[in-house]
């Protein structure tokens, strides 16, 4: 792992997210037998998603009731199944982050209200 930016530095989730990002690239498409991430990947998009809908329920229940240590490590399995899940359907950390650059500055009920129905 590369040096990380200090915490509180707001760069610092950045650098984790796209290091994590890297490791689950070169990983996809690895030998199943001796890595979880090429084990998903094999599984296809939709038993990512499966994954990532019990972690996003996990990270819920945590919110609601328990403590913050456990909130992080929930949120942690989050967003390592969501990099996963977007891996599993070709989309890049610089995919999302165009939607948001697109999103800054508008309000969110505005933006909802502007998606097609």
């Amino acid at each position: 792992m590369t040096a990380l930016p200090p915490l509180g530095s707001g760069d610092r989730l950045a650098a984790v997210l796209s290091e994590l990002s890297a490791t689950i690239d070169a990983r996809a498409g690895g030998d199943a037998a001796s890595s979880y991430t090429a084990q998903l990947l094999a599984k296809g998009a939709g038993a990512c998603a499966k994954k990532l809908g019990e972690e996003g329920l996990e990270a819920a229940l945590a919110v609601a009731a328990e403590g913050p240590d456990a909130v992080a490590s929930e949120a942690g399995d989050v967003l390592y199944h969501l990099l996963v899940a977007l891996r599993s359907r070709g989309v890049s950390l610089d995919d999302v982050a165009a939607v948001l650059v697109k999103r800054q500055g508008v309000s969110g009920l505005a933006e909802k209200a502007s998606r097609p129905k």
